[in-house]
């Protein structure tokens, strides 16, 4: 027999989810090889969120399948508050099986999404949701510019040329030092970088006094969550390699891809950039490196035992 009245019937009102929702998906296996610095990382890349995230909004973290120290971190931060919604999957269900979870999840009506290796500086959001709310029938708008495919801008195109209140511009219109800081967070070689930067070119929209760069990424972009789910399930078999597919279904629905004019998102990969480390920001103590970790850290030797450590992985993980 029931004893007394479940108090919660007394409450009068409930809270409501904002109106937006910053999803950050992660995924650290373990702390060690390539994912050395990975929670560094992880801690940077929240970090820069709790400082830098103006608008109100819910943070909404996935976990997909990491360590336990890892989970435990997660753990520890929502219950200090700072993540109001925190899903563990107890496996690696790939991105796209994330996605499939994440996405209808969100609380929001908008997702703000991102990978959990971005760092991100004050104005990202207010920057992205002006793009987001002022073109019509926006897809994604992701929060740095940089250059990307260009079959992949067709759609965003065709709409800009059909509308006589769009201001097409192209050129080199990113800043030589922006283009290089990012791609060289994805492991490309300076002179590499340069010879792109030179036979590529950037293309950009103004409409309504507002300048957007053509593109996007699946990375890192705000979206209406409504747009989201029309191309949900994801069907990937593949943990990663296959998450061109959000971007090619965004171009082919006719949606418009769009980034920021103005750098507001970097990348980190699986490295805490050198800045932070020197200033300590957002970083958990850790006692200097020994003359051993110093050796082994010095770049022609990391490469090699880095290339044996990758073999490894894949030999007994796929």
């Amino acid at each position: 027999m029931r004893i007394g009245q479940n108090p919660a019937k007394a409450a009068k009102t409930v809270e409501k989810p904002k109106r937006v929702t910053v999803a950050v998906l992660n995924f650290i296996p373990f702390l060690s090889g390539f994912y050395e610095e990975a929670l560094d990382v992880l801690k940077v890349c929240l970090g820069s969120l709790y400082e830098n995230t103006g608008p109100e909004h819910d943070l909404l973290v996935f976990d997909n399948g990491s360590c336990k120290e890892v989970q435990q971190y997660l753990l520890d931060e929502h219950l200090a508050g700072r993540i109001q919604f925190l899903i563990l999957s107890e496996k690696n269900l790939g991105k796209g099986g994330a996605w499939d979870i994440l996405f209808p999840a969100a609380p929001g009506e908008i997702v703000a999404y991102t990978d959990s290796d971005a760092l991100f500086s004050k104005g990202w959001l207010e920057a992205s949701l002006q793009i987001l709310e002022t073109y019509p029938n926006a897809g994604m708008v992701t929060s740095r510019p940089f250059r990307t495919r260009e079959e992949l801008m067709e759609g965003t195109l065709k709409w800009a040329k059909g509308n006589p209140e769009v201001e097409v511009s192209e050129g080199q219109l990113i800043p030589w030092q922006t283009f290089l800081e990012f791609n060289l967070s994805l492991g490309a070689e300076e002179s590499e970088i340069r010879q792109k930067y030179e036979e590529t070119r950037d293309i950009r929209l103004t409409y309504k006094g507002l300048t957007a760069q053509v593109g996007a990424s699946h990375w890192q972009f705000v979206a209406y969550k409504k747009e989201l789910l029309q191309f949900t399930p994801f069907q990937m078999d593949r943990p990663m390699g296959q998450v061109l597919k959000l971007d090619e279904a965004m171009n082919s629905a006719g949606l418009l891809r769009l980034m920021t004019a103005e750098p507001y998102a970097m990348n980190m990969s699986n490295t805490v950039p050198a800045e932070l480390r020197k200033q300590g920001s957002s970083l958990p103590g850790r006692p200097p490196a020994g003359l051993g970790k110093r050796i082994l850290n010095l770049p022609f030797i990391r490469a090699g035992l880095m290339g044996i450590y990758n073999k490894i992985f894949h030999w007994y993980n796929f």
